[in-house]
C-alpha cells in the first residue's frame, strides 16, 4: 500500500477484493440518505479558476461528515471533516485551508473549492460514520469539459490491389464489468482509508470513528 501527503493508494494494483455483503458490511441497506451535489443545480462542468461550491445533504443531524475526492488515478484524498457543531478540520488537523472552505448550515455540509484547478478534478463524495457503519453519498463528478479538435483533412494515399488490411490484434472490446468493478473497488477502499483519517480526528475532536475494514480474500 502507498501512503503519501498527496493521497492514499489503498490497494496494490492487481489485487482482488471481496465485494460481497460479508466482505463489505455497512455498504448496503443504508438507513440514512446522503446526497453530494453542486450548489448551483445548473452547473455541469467547472471552469478554471471558478469558485466551486458543493453541498452534502443528510437526513441525520447528529453526526459529522467527511468530504473526500477520488482523482483520475484512483487515489483517494481527504479534504475536510465537518462536525455536527460546524467545526471544520482540514489536512494535518488545520482549522483553515488555502484551497478550501467548509461550513454547516442546517443539514447541509458545504464545501467550497476556492479556485478550481486541474488538481481538483475528480469524483467528490461525502461520508458519515454512525454506530460503526459507514454511510456514503453517490459521487459528484467535477471535471473540465472535454475539448475535441477537428482533424485536418488528409489526402488519400494510393493503394495496390494486393494490399491487405489486417485487424489489429490489440484492439479489445471494453469490458463492461471493468467500470463496475472499479466503482465497487472505491467503496471497499473507503473502509480502509476512513479509519486512518478518523484516528487523527479522534485526538482533536474526541470523535469515535470505528469503521469495519474490507479484507482481501484472494489475488488475481
Amino acid at each position: 500500500n502507498k501512503v503519501s501527503p498527496e493521497g492514499t493508494r489503498l490497494f496494490p494494483s492487481g489485487s482482488h477484493k471481496d465485494f460481497s455483503p460479508a466482505g463489505c458490511p455497512g455498504i448496503h441497506g443504508q438507513r440514512y440518505k446522503m446526497t453530494a451535489r453542486f450548489r448551483d443545480s445548473s452547473l455541469t462542468h467547472p471552469r478554471v479558476g471558478q469558485r466551486l461550491e458543493l453541498e452534502c445533504v443528510t437526513t441525520k443531524e447528529d453526526s459529522g461528515v467527511f468530504w473526500v475526492r477520488l482523482d483520475k488515478g484512483e487515489t483517494l484524498h481527504f479534504i475536510v471533516f465537518i462536525s455536527s457543531l460546524a467545526r471544520a478540520t482540514f489536512e494535518e488537523n488545520q482549522k483553515t485551508s488555502t484551497r478550501f472552505e467548509a461550513k454547516k448550515v442546517g443539514r447541509s455540509y458545504q464545501l467550497v473549492v476556492k479556485s478550481f484547478t486541474p488538481q481538483d478534478e475528480g469524483n467528490y463524495f461525502c461520508l458519515m460514520n454512525s454506530n460503526q457503519l459507514l454511510y456514503f453519498s453517490p459521487r459528484q463528478p467535477a471535471f473540465f469539459p472535454v475539448t475535441t479538435t477537428a482533424a485536418a483533412p488528409t489526402t488519400p494515399t494510393p493503394t495496390t490491389q494486393h494490399g491487405i488490411t489486417k485487424k489489429d490484434p490489440c484492439l479489445k472490446t471494453p469490458d463492461p464489468e471493468t467500470s463496475k468493478e472499479k466503482e465497487l473497488n472505491f467503496f471497499c477502499d473507503i473502509f480502509i482509508w476512513v479509519p486512518l483519517a478518523g484516528t487523527c480526528l479522534l485526538l482533536l475532536a474526541a470523535l469515535a470513528v470505528t469503521v469495519i475494514l474490507c479484507q482481501r480474500k484472494a489475488y488475481l
